[in-house]
């Protein structure tokens, strides 16, 4: 199943939201060329729970932010771009594009933060935008309830786009966090199945609680169709 684009339309240009975009894939094309050596960018500006827990040199806390902009392999970068792409211009829209990268950058730390704390003593480096874009996800289905999400779903070979609603499709998402979140607490193991789960549910639950002090208070007043109350 295979996200293909949303019912909810922007009243604006994304500017941030594509800024995003462009970095993550930039920074990925420029360690894809390093070859090897990726693997010391990831150890160096990764997030490694266990480093910033035992060091004392304040530079380690810009890891918090660097570690958003590295991904692990081209899947991780194209699904996690993919669902940026969908739900983050919209969301953009709504809190103005200022308000849209501080909350964004801040979903993500919470993310890392709420990682750290559960597995403080991890030593596996945790890279990729997912706990930032998860706070995305929580804003955008709180101010979109009543929106849908076009899927691809192919049946025996054959494409069906089915719309799905967007409560739904990211209700389960986080479902699926919060069940694999707690497969690790079992295993003690931070990353299980090489995902940092519980950085997911962190992001999540921090853009959800940030959002009524992000909203823009100023944004002009329409009745949307896609929403339950407009603001």
């Amino acid at each position: 199943m295979l996200p293909i684009k949303d019912t909810v339309r922007s009243w604006s240009f994304p500017w941030v939201n594509w800024g995003l975009i462009v970095t993550n894939v930039l920074v990925f094309l420029w360690m894809v060329g390093l070859g090897p050596e990726a693997e010391l960018v990831v150890r160096r500006f990764g997030l490694t729970p266990a480093y910033v827990v035992g060091s004392g040199d304040p530079g380690v806390f810009v890891q918090f932010l660097t570690a958003m902009f590295l991904h692990g392999g081209w899947a991780h970068l194209f699904s996690n771009m993919l669902a940026l792409y969908i739900f983050g211009d919209n969301v953009e829209d709504r809190l103005g594009s200022g308000r849209y990268l501080i909350f964004y950058l801040l979903s993500g730390i919470a993310a890392s933060v709420v990682h750290i704390a559960l597995f403080p003593h991890s030593t596996v480096p945790m890279v990729g935008a997912s706990g930032a874009i998860s706070g995305v996800l929580a804003a955008y289905v709180l101010m979109f309830p009543t929106a849908r999400v076009i899927t691809l779903i192919p049946v025996f070979f054959l494409p069906l786009f089915v719309e799905i609603p967007a409560l739904f499709y990211i209700g389960g998402w986080f479902v699926s966090q919060l069940l694999n979140g707690f497969a690790t607490i079992v295993t003690g193991v931070g990353a299980f199945g090489g995902v940092a789960w519980w950085a997911h549910v962190g992001g999540f639950v921090a853009g959800a609680l940030m959002l009524p002090a992000f909203r823009a208070r100023t944004y002009r007043r329409r009745v949307y169709r896609d929403e339950y109350f407009p603001w």
